[in-house]
């Protein structure tokens, strides 16, 4: 299979994986709204690039995982915590700005988010098994080699297919950020419930398995 045919693959999987509302774009749409587009882009570098860390570890260790389920029900756990630790900080987060006025943070810096970025995502860990998953079922249909050059287009396609969806986010929030829908205290309360419920979806799992 040609390097460009696993680019693309790659790129629509962690787009398809990326797109549905969840911390991370949510987070990148509202940093640009508060902030401009060029801390948003710089927080969605930070994302990328730790995507391309997680997509290499989970194409290295894609058989492993697949041969073992207990670290992905390790790797659950832990995941189950943290988006219940984060749901909380945003809900407390809402709460507050009902009841105190609102302060300009505006004067972050950009290599702050880019920070922030490798920080959120790499407290998201799904995408290893994930990706572990994807990369196992497309070397079963021969769809994909596990050489150096290979492993590279599928990173590649990977960190692209995730800034696109981020973008779009970016993009969407912004046509809509003169409404009342989109302010910082509904954007808070947003990403708590979504961080919620996967929690909740990841609790489901770690019972019945």
């Amino acid at each position: 299979m040609s390097i460009t045919v696993v680019f693309f693959l790659s790129l629509l999987i962690s787009f398809i994986g990326v797109l549905p509302p969840g911390m991370l774009n949510m987070s990148a749409a509202k940093i640009s709204l508060k902030e401009g587009h060029n801390r948003g882009f710089m927080f969605s570098i930070g994302v990328c690039l730790v995507v391309c860390v997680q997509t290499l570890v989970a194409t290295i260790f894609a058989k492993y995982l697949s041969e073992h389920p207990d670290v992905t029900h390790i790797l659950r756990r832990v995941a189950l915590v943290i988006f219940m630790l984060i749901s909380i900080y945003f809900f407390i987060k809402a709460r507050k700005n009902t009841t105190t006025p609102e302060i300009d943070d505006t004067v972050q810096s950009k290599q702050s988010r880019f920070f922030q970025g490798i920080f959120l995502s790499a407290l998201n860990i799904f995408p290893i098994p994930f990706q572990a998953y994807m990369v196992t079922t497309l070397v079963s249909f021969n769809w994909l080699t596990l050489d150096h050059t290979s492993i590279g287009a599928y990173i590649a396609g990977a960190a692209m297919g995730t800034s696109i969806a981020l973008y779009i986010y970016i993009l969407f929030f912004d046509n809509l950020k003169n409404t009342k829908l989109v302010t910082t205290k509904n954007m808070n309360y947003a990403i708590g419930t979504i961080t919620l419920v996967v929690a909740m979806v990841t609790l489901i799992n770690v019972i019945r398995s």
